[in-house]
């Protein structure tokens, strides 16, 4: 077994945070900075759902606690 020193070390370090940074960018950073893309696929998968038919247990469908009341 070889042991590995020097630049080669660093290179392995290297490429292994570089695959787990490239890998992490479609599922985590791009999402963060255009949520608009998402959104529009979330407002045109839900557009034919009733949240209040699917709510479990008849559960009152979640508001914000924190909502100002007008």
């Amino acid at each position: 077994m070889t042991v590995l020193v020097g630049w080669k070390y660093a290179a392995l370090i290297g490429g292994l945070v570089a695959s787990i940074a490239l890998a992490s960018y479609p599922i985590i950073i791009d999402p963060m900075i255009n949520p608009d893309k998402w959104k529009n696929i979330q407002q045109k998968t839900r557009a034919n759902i009733n949240q209040e038919d699917i709510q479990p247990g008849n559960m009152k469908v979640w508001t914000d606690p924190f909502d100002r009341k007008k």
